[in-house]
């Protein structure tokens, strides 16, 4: 996820894009996601939707900040992020329904084609890992996901 957030208007992104369901899903990801983490949504760089924040350390020393939480309605899928790596979710996603999976990213082309309670309950999860103090796994740490 992009490391600096921005002043722009995450309802003024989220109005601009143009796939419709993507459009759609995004507006049902806000309500989750700010449910979710308790906190409002915030743009990470140009694209990203982000909640909350936490701080990063790897073993390289290298380290900075990130949202705790976030998702970006692409064009071709929406990413929703897993900073300890969709790995550490792979019984959940076993359930989720129709997805696809990078190493931290989750992607979703339809809402209507996941349960969103299983969506909600990895969401949560990962928030409260990553934000439970400072966060050092690398999402490629992660065990192999199942998708």
């Amino acid at each position: 996820m992009a490391t600096d957030y921005t002043d722009a208007s995450v309802h003024e992104f989220v109005d601009r894009v143009a796939h419709p369901v993507r459009r759609r899903d995004a507006e049902t990801l806000l309500e989750l996601f700010s449910r979710v983490t308790g906190e409002p949504p915030r743009m990470w760089g140009p694209s990203i939707i982000g909640y909350g924040e936490y701080h990063y350390t790897y073993e390289s020393g290298r380290e900075g900040s990130a949202g705790a939480a976030g998702f970006s309605p692409r064009k071709a899928a929406t990413t929703i992020y897993f900073p300890e790596g969709v790995g550490a979710h792979a019984e959940a996603l076993a359930k989720l329904g129709a997805h696809t999976t990078g190493v931290g990213c989750l992607y979703l082309k339809n809402l209507d084609d996941v349960d969103l309670d299983v969506l909600e309950s990895m969401v949560r999860a990962s928030y409260r890992t990553v934000t439970s103090g400072t966060f050092g796994q690398r999402a490629r740490d992660s065990a192999p996901s199942a998708g």
